[in-house]
This record gives C-alpha cells, sequence and structure tokens, in this order.
C-alpha cells in the first residue's frame, strides 16, 4: 500500500458512495458501491486472508482511489450501474455483449444520424436499444419509427448531395423520410425527431406525447393544418403502442426466469421469456473464468447489467435463489421502466418447474459448449499435434506454410504462401510470387525458385523483410508429389536453411517426406490429413485466384491497346478502376467519363470498343444519343 491510498483511506466520509479503483496508468480496474464509504474500501486493505486470490492480484494493482458522494444507497446502485457500464472495469464482473441478438444504433454525433440494426455493442458515443430477441419484433420497431418519424434510411453524404442539389427520393415523397439530402429540414427539426425517436425506443411514451402535441399545437396556431394532421396522426400511433404495452404488461402469465449452472471454470446464465403464457424465448449469456465468485454474485451483475438494457422489464423475474440487495434491486429496476418490478424465488408448482427447467438448459449449454470447444481443438490444434505424431516431427509445427504453382501453358506464372496457425487460417501472412526466372510450363524450377525467394528474404535484415517473411515455418507444405518435394529440397540446400518439409499429392492424398521411399497413407478421417488437405486446398485456391486476376488484367491491357486515343496514362487510370474487360463493359458513358484524364472523345472510344454493336444498355446506340443531344441543342 502506498503513502497515497493511505492518506486517501484516513479521510474516507462514513457516507454513501461509489469508489473507482484506479491502477498506475489511471485506468479504472473495478467500480463499486458503498453505504459507508469508509468501512467498505478499508476492507480491500485489510483482512488479507478472507479475499480471494483475484480481489489479492487486485488490491496490488491500485494505485489510487476516487470516490463520489451520493445521497442513498439507491443512487449509489445507479451510479455504480452507469459507470460500470461506461468503462467496463476489468475485475468488475461483466456481461459479455451479446453478438447473437440486434440491437438498434443512433449515432448523434452526426446532426443527420439514421437508426442502424448491428450486432455489437461499442463505447463510441452513440446509444443503443435492444436487443430484439427475434427478427418479427425488431421489423415491427423498425416499421413504427419509419412510419412515425420520418429518419433517413439512406448512406449519403449529406453536406455532398446538397452541394449538388439532389433531389428527393421515393421515401420522402411517402412520408418516410424528411430528405435532409435536398435540404427539406435543418439540422435542429431533424435533432428534435431524432430525440423523438430515442424517446420511443426507451418507452418514454409520456415524455414523448407531450412532445408531439406540443408540436401539433404550434401548427395549428400557425394554421398550417396538414402539417398539424401528421403530427395528430403520429400522436395517435404511439398511443396505439403505448396500448399494447400496457395490455402485455398487465398480462400476469408475463415473466422473465433465470438460472446459473458451471462447469469447470465457466458458468450459464439461463433467461427464459415467458410471454401470453407460453415460453416463447430463451438465451443464454456464458461467463468465463469466473471460478473465483460465487452464483449470487454472478447473478446480482447479470440482473443489473442485462435488464438496464432492456426497452422493456417483465413484473415478475424468477430466480433460483434470494440475491444480496434483492429489495434494493427490485426497486432500482422499478424505477428503471416506471412500474413495480418483483424478484421471486419460488418454492413449488409451476413457477419452481420454470426454473428447474432453466437450470437444465444451462446446464446443457454449458456441456455443448464444452464438445464444440473440444471439436474445435481436434480440429486445429489437436489435429496439428497428431500430425507432428504421424509424421515423426521432432516438434508441434505451430507455423505451417504450404506452397502452390499456378499458371496456363506457362504463361502467369506464379505462386502461393498460406499460412496456418495452430491448424488456422493466418490469412495476413499469406504472400504471393510472379516468378522471375522460369519460362514456360515447369513446374519443378518454379517451386525451386519460389521457396528459395521466400528463404532469402527471410535472412535479409530490412524491416520489410522480416515483417513479411521474418518468421520461419515449422513446417513446409508443398502442393505435389516426390518431384516438387525435391525441387524445394534443393532451395534449402542452395540457401543453406533446412525447414522440415513434406509433399501432398492430390490424387491419392498421399504424403511425400524426405529420405523415404515409401509414402506416408494417413487415415482419411484422420484429423492430420484433414489440416493438410485444408491447407493444400487454400494454397491452391489462393494461387489460381492471383493466376486468373492476373490473366485478366493482360487480357484487359492488350484489348485497351487497341482502341484509339488510350494512350499508357489513360490506360493505367482504367486498369486501376476497372479490373477486367466485363467491367468496362458494364459502365456507362458518365462512368468512363469520371476516370481521370479521360475526356467526352477517349471515353466514347472506349464506350463504343466495350459495345462493337453500337448498343448500349438502354437499347439506344451511341449515334442516336448523341443526335438526340443536337436535336435538343
Amino acid at each position: 500500500m502506498n503513502d497515497r491510498i493511505e492518506a486517501i483511506l484516513k479521510t474516507l466520509p462514513d457516507h454513501p458512495g461509489v469508489y473507482l479503483m484506479k491502477d498506475k496508468d489511471g485506468e479504472i480496474i473495478y467500480v463499486g458501491k458503498a453505504i459507508s464509504l469508509k468501512n467498505r474500501v478499508r476492507q480491500y486493505f485489510h483482512s488479507h486472508k478472507n479475499h480471494s486470490s483475484k480481489v489479492i492480484a487486485m488490491v496490488r494493482k491500485i494505485e489510487d482511489i476516487q470516490y463520489i458522494l451520493v445521497d442513498s444507497e439507491m443512487e449509489a446502485l445507479i451510479l455504480e450501474c452507469n459507470l460500470i457500464k461506461k468503462y467496463r472495469p476489468h475485475y468488475n464482473i461483466l456481461m459479455k455483449d451479446d453478438k447473437q441478438y440486434p440491437y438498434m444504433r443512433i449515432d448523434f454525433s452526426d446532426p443527420f444520424a439514421r437508426v442502424e440494426v448491428v450486432r455489437k455493442v461499442e463505447n463510441d458515443g452513440a446509444k443503443y436499444y435492444g436487443p430484439f430477441l427475434s427478427a418479427v419484433a425488431l421489423t415491427d420497431v423498425l416499421d413504427a419509427v419509419a412510419k412515425n418519424f420520418p429518419l433517413r434510411t439512406c448512406k449519403k453524404d449529406i453536406a455532398k448531395a446538397r452541394a449538388r442539389h439532389e433531389r428527393p427520393c421515393l421515401n420522402y415523397q411517402i412520408g418516410r423520410c424528411s430528405a435532409p439530402c435536398a435540404g427539406k429540414i435543418s439540422e435542429e427539426e431533424y435533432g428534435v425527431l431524432l430525440e423523438q425517436v430515442s424517446a420511443f425506443l426507451q418507452g418514454k411514451y409520456d415524455t414523448l406525447l407531450k412532445e408531439l402535441k406540443a408540436e401539433m399545437e404550434k401548427c395549428a396556431e400557425r394554421m398550417e393544418y396538414e402539417q398539424a394532421a401528421i403530427w395528430r396522426d403520429r400522436i395517435r400511433n404511439v398511443e396505439r403502442v403505448i396500448q399494447r404495452q400496457k395490455a402485455a404488461e398487465t398480462n400476469l402469465s408475463e415473466r422473465d426466469v433465470l438460472a446459473i449452472k458451471r462447469l469447470e471454470g465457466d458458468a450459464m446464465v439461463q433467461c427464459f421469456g415467458v410471454r401470453d403464457g407460453k415460453l416463447s424465448q430463451s438465451r443464454q449469456f456464458l461467463w468465463e473464468d469466473v471460478d473465483q465468485e460465487t452464483d449470487a454474485e454472478i447473478l446480482l451483475a447479470f440482473v443489473k447489467q442485462y435488464y438496464e438494457r432492456q426497452t422493456h422489464i417483465p413484473r415478475e423475474i424468477l430466480l433460483p435463489f434470494t440475491l444480496e440487495e434483492q429489495e434494493l434491486v427490485q426497486q432500482y429496476l422499478s424505477g428503471l421502466r416506471g412500474h413495480k418490478v418483483q424478484l421471486l424465488v419460488p418454492q413449488r408448482g409451476e413457477k419452481k418447474h420454470l426454473v428447474e427447467l432453466a437450470e437444465q438448459n444451462a446446464a446443457e449449454g454449458l456441456e455443448k459448449r464444452k464438445l464444440r470447444r473440444e471439436h474445435q481443438y481436434m480440429r486445429h490444434e489437436g489435429a496439428v499435434k497428431l500430425l507432428a505424431e504421424e509424421l515423426g516431427l521432432s516438434r508441434m509445427p505451430h507455423r505451417m506454410e504450404c506452397f502452390d504453382i499456378s499458371h496456363t501453358q506457362g504463361v502467369d506464372n506464379v505462386a502461393s504462401m498460406v499460412v496456418c496457425i495452430d491448424g488456422k487460417p493466418a490469412r495476413k501472412e499469406y504472400r504471393r510470387f510472379k516468378t522471375k526466372t522460369v519460362e514456360g510450363a515447369d513446374d519443378f524450377k518454379s517451386m525451386n525458385e519460389v521457396v528459395k525467394r521466400r528463404l532469402l528474404r527471410s535472412m535479409e535484415p530490412d524491416e520489410a523483410s522480416q515483417k513479411a517473411f521474418g518468421n520461419l515455418p515449422d513446417l513446409m507444405v508443398i502442393d505435389g508429389g516426390r518431384g516438387q518435394l525435391n525441387a524445394a529440397l534443393r532451395a534449402m540446400d542452395e540457401v543453406g536453411l533446412h525447414i522440415p518439409t513434406i509433399g501432398l499429392a492430390k490424387q491419392l492424398e498421399e504424403v511425400y517426406v524426405p529420405e523415404r521411399d515409401e509414402t506416408v497413407m494417413l487415415d482419411r478421417k484422420s484429423p492430420a490429413l484433414h489440416v493438410l488437405q485444408r491447407i493444400r486446398d487454400e494454397a491452391h485456391r489462393f494461387a489460381i485466384t492471383y493466376h486468373r486476376s492476373l490473366r485478366a488484367s493482360h487480357e484487359l491491357t492488350s484489348a485497351l491497346d487497341e482502341i484509339p486515343g488510350i494512350g499508357p496514362k489513360r490506360r493505367r487510370q482504367l486498369l486501376m478502376q476497372y479490373k477486367t474487360i466485363d467491367q468496362i463493359k458494364q459502365a456507362s458513358l458518365e462512368d468512363l467519363l469520371a476516370v481521370e484524364g479521360m475526356n467526352h472523345a477517349s471515353a466514347e472510344a472506349v464506350y463504343t470498343w466495350a459495345h462493337k454493336d453500337g448498343q448500349t444498355t438502354d437499347g439506344h446506340s451511341i449515334m442516336n444519343k448523341n443526335a438526340a443531344q443536337q436535336a435538343q441543342r
């Protein structure tokens, strides 16, 4: 404990509040609340024998403590939840963002923001609403927003659209967009719309209705009766939503059911949603490496974090056991959504059966996850370990590189190098080569050149070479038979670097090993063979994709040479914009004019060449189009 901490502990007030623990970098590592800050915070630094190893590790990192005084325990709970959500401290029990279910997102830093559907909540300053447990629920809410609040749905750059004096789209004509792109609404007016949508999505209907009625009355006073009627219709639609919500809230057969189970240091919280008396929703939340936290601590953290995000909280939540501070949490949840919420621990009957059913599902979810992890292990790391055993390698090949050659009768001769780390593709490590010394179709010489170049680059001291080729493989896999393998081995001899290397032939899936006359035949069902097949097939895909792109580029370059008025500079610009002949054929005359360095004559020459029958995509010839333009002049 440093002098600063000692001084803080001496001056802590006997008062409700929230405390923030910080490390040497000023990072908030824990947020907690207390009825008495003096008593609670001092507990961390005294009687270590009662603390878990996790708490002891946290206390060692604490270099500063900040606290905020509040008037009540309820205020402390609310502030604690908000700060945990904001900072996501390392030592708090955190609920992982559930990527399976969608949220709505509004970025209020954009003056003309739109409602987006996302599957990940990020700490980016935007507001998130949800999650939505079904596509139907999401569609219903999106439709309600679109009908009542004409926000834009497009991704246009509004400033550029206004500078171009764009015309409003069909959505504006049918009342589903306010057309900010055409300047039909100001930033201030659009901002009011955004706040109204936010209130609607948060269920703040009373506040929203007051605002809508005020807008309607303003329009009526100005005798803008058509606009007043639009506000009136929005009010009616919101009132209908409120009536449906009230009907759901008064339904006694609506409740959530929570349970928790553990397996090997992980915990699973199961959440059932009962609606209209039917089990209609089921979600599972995984908490990893929580062997030092109790079930009660995890479930309490879940209830506070999960329901703080929800737009609707049922009146009844069933639990497997009583929570610490249960009465306080009930008040907190009731305050969040404006109606009484009860946390109940059923002892018998149907409600008890629902909790037991949730426990069974949580246990099954953990077992399924364990099986998936075991399957993934055998597909990746386990397969690599098995491969090392099958081939008699001295160490496990954590990094494997596979090489393949691709060409068309010796033309556009290229090679690929793909990388797997612990059996998983490492795409950022992939490399491709054009052969420099080989003419014609000679796979053996090509393989020799490429492997040699790869190894030589690893020996160059410059930063670029080390970044691209500095990590040598534990195992090289050559796509091919004995000939390709020997070519790679000769390259190693010439360079003076020797790496375990094998060849994998396609036809019989034979593995060629140096200094063995007979091939190794791995079991067709063996994960060791499967991992080799995957890296070989990936190398083939990567090589042939590169070869085809080069071939298409060369074909296009040759074709562009035929067009009068297209010199080297314009040809380069066209090749940067369009990669294939088909792409040029699909381009309009306006698209071609937009290419840097193109004038009307050169664009028309390219367009005419691409449509040798003289027909544009709409069936009118260029000559006819030009004639029509002349006639209009």
